[in-house]
């Protein structure tokens, strides 16, 4: 995988207007404004950060690659050459439950890809460049006035500026931007959790069709580990659990990684020969909320909105969606065209968001992963369950996305009493 260099704007050139400013140049910012730009408004990404950066959420979801391509994003990913994904693997001790995204209940894409972050960011970021979308990078946003004009201030290394536009998109992500600064940060309804992670190499993968598989396992004392194998022979490697799960464990983050792993031995057995590419790191109450996913020229799209939970790889298609949305919105109220927001948008974004919510307190309550391993579980149920970990979670003749939380507790009491 050749590496890349950052298309960065020249800081210069800072416009003191534009139709839509973006903040955040991470897969969400990119593909609104790809859209946008593509829809003839003048557009601007503002970024915190440099890039390459790291971030986790390397494990795609098929739906992105319906959004990728509607933003025009998805032949610059296919030639980095990223490994293929058809599935995933759940694992709880000798069991077994592999997803195929070919056997579908929604007809959608049968693969993705399992990317390394800073790669793929920086792809969507570059492509986006490439078709017109300036990004100034190391540009922090300080404070916003909402209105009919919002206008951002903007501190970056050279000098501070202020930037007026007829929309803003906050698309950043964990920084979380507009929820600190117009106080509309909430509380998740979430068990706070906790993940220790790394990168590694040495890793045993499986041969055949599940090589390319991320792996879920259950961990013996309740914590989940995640495997992700990339194309370039390194793997991501995760545990997550709450927060006593790791205080029984003693010394570094790469001590109780290590501890952690040896207690399972699904895990242990592929990494017997691990060699850490990085030090392992933590993440700690990373779900998070909002009151308003909108406002007077604002909304928020991906993580600054709603993050769940990374077991079921729902970020970057959540992210994905919520920004190709918003931007098509955005669009049409740019053209004089009432748009409904909360209908249109929030009630939109909510409806896969509850999906991928039953399922998240599904599997730590118990009652997925007893549907997902059940020996009773017929074709029609495994179609249906396969289009929600493939990402669509919007079909509503799928009666997990119809009713997720009433679909999830029935299946559930009907595979326990006939596995009884």
């Amino acid at each position: 995988m050749t590496p890349q260099a950052p298309l960065a704007a020249d800081p210069r050139n800072f416009p003191d207007s534009v139709d839509v400013a973006v903040m955040g140049a991470g897969p969400a910012g990119t593909s609104a404004a790809a859209l946008l730009n593509a829809r003839g408004w003048s557009t601007a990404i503002v970024e915190a950060e440099t890039f390459p950066r790291f971030v986790i959420g390397e494990s795609l979801l098929a739906r992105c690659m319906d959004l990728l391509d509607e933003a025009g994003l998805l032949d610059a990913v296919k030639a980095r050459n990223y490994l293929v994904k058809r599935g995933a693997l759940f694992v709880r001790g000798d069991q077994r439950a592999d997803i195929d995204f070919a056997e579908q209940f929604t007809p959608g894409w049968t693969w993705t890809w399992q990317v390394p972050r800073a790669d793929f960011d920086l792809t969507l970021a570059n492509e986006a460049s490439r078709q017109g979308v300036p990004i100034y990078y190391q540009h922090r946003v300080t404070a916003m006035t909402p209105g009919a004009e919002p206008t951002l201030t903007v501190e970056s290394p050279r000098k501070n500026y202020t930037i007026r536009a007829r929309h803003v998109i906050d698309a950043t992500g964990y920084g979380r931007v507009l929820p600190r600064l117009l106080g509309l940060d909430r509380p998740s309804t979430l068990m706070e959790r906790k993940s220790v992670f790394a990168h590694v190499r040495g890793d045993r993968r499986p041969k055949g069709t599940l090589e390319n598989r991320i792996w879920i396992v259950m961990h013996p004392r309740g914590a989940w580990v995640w495997l992700i194998p990339f194309s370039n022979g390194i793997t991501s490697v995760g545990f997550v659990a709450e927060p006593p799960f790791f205080e029984h464990f003693t010394g570094t983050d790469e001590e109780v990684f290590r501890a952690a792993m040896a207690e399972d031995p699904n895990t242990s057995e592929r990494l017997v020969d691990m060699e850490f590419v990085f030090p392992p790191r933590t993440l700690r109450g990373y779900s998070a909320a909002v009151s308003a996913m909108h406002g007077p020229g604002y909304t928020l799209v991906g993580n600054a909105t709603e993050f769940l939970d990374p077991v079921f790889s729902s970020g970057v298609t959540l992210a994905l969606e919520s920004a190709n949305r918003a931007a098509i919105l955005i669009d049409r109220s740019l053209r004089g065209e009432r748009v409904d927001w909360d209908t249109d948008y929030t009630a939109y974004m909510m409806r896969g968001v509850e999906t991928f919510r039953a399922f998240v307190l599904g599997w730590y309550t118990g009652e997925f992963p007893d549907i997902l391993f059940s020996p009773s579980q017929n074709d029609l149920l495994r179609r249906q369950v396969t289009s929600v970990l493939a990402g669509y979670v919007w079909d509503e003749t799928n009666p997990f996305v119809r009713q997720p939380a009433r679909r999830m507790q029935q299946v559930a009491r009907i595979v326990r009493r006939l596995d009884a």
